[in-house]
């Protein structure tokens, strides 16, 4: 499938076939795609847990209010941000560039993440943003369908998964096949109420 396409025709899916398990191969493959996601300073501040036990898939659905597609869908990913990748050894992010270019760019990290921490909440938040819209294309590419959710209780699900004290929870999205297709689209806005040019 296209990109174009992949845009297109994906749709947030909340009913999934709870008996079809993705392949390691498959999710594998999901996720090396995910990770060509672009970061700022290419900090790849992203980290992902992909939950496919069902038992756990079954607290998070309880953590979600009981929605059904949390413990019916293949896998649930819940993309987080590490708030302190900047200081994490950065020169790493940037190891396969000229000498020149390290020497210019990873100091920069420091400065401008260091003293920042909204800005480094942000970043996360923009990071997972970024990457989860890749999961739901590369999902739709691969024939697999997927939902975005926010739907949830931060606290009980960063306590079911042990989420790291320097990670932030940005949301979570289900991946697997459907077992009914969405519904129409339910009200888009006109392009001309939301997109402007040069000034608003």
């Amino acid at each position: 499938m296209d990109t174009l396409s992949a845009i297109k025709e994906r749709r947030s899916i909340k009913h999934y076939d709870a008996n079809h398990q993705m392949t390691e191969t498959e999710i594998n493959t999901l996720m090396e795609y995910t990770l060509l996601s672009p970061t700022s300073f290419n900090m790849q501040n992203w980290r992902f847990l992909v939950v496919k036990d069902q038992q756990i898939k079954d607290k998070l659905k309880a953590a979600s209010f009981n929605q059904s597609q949390v413990s019916d869908a293949s896998i649930v990913v819940l993309i987080c941000g590490d708030l302190n990748a900047w200081a994490k050894e950065p020169a790493r992010y940037w190891r396969n560039a000229p000498e020149a270019v390290q020497n210019q760019i990873v100091p920069m990290i420091g400065g401008f993440y260091g003293k920042n921490e909204q800005l480094q909440r942000d970043e996360a938040m923009r990071s997972a943003g970024i990457a989860g819209q890749t999961i739901m294309l590369a999902a739709k590419a691969m024939g697999y369908d997927s939902c975005p959710m926010i739907g949830f209780n931060p606290q009980q699900v960063a306590q079911i998964v042990n989420l790291p004290e320097d990670c932030v929870l940005g949301f979570m999205v289900v991946v697997g096949k459907a077992t009914e297709s969405a519904k129409e689209r339910s009200g888009q806005l006109d392009i001309s109420e939301v997109v402007f040019y040069d000034q608003f």
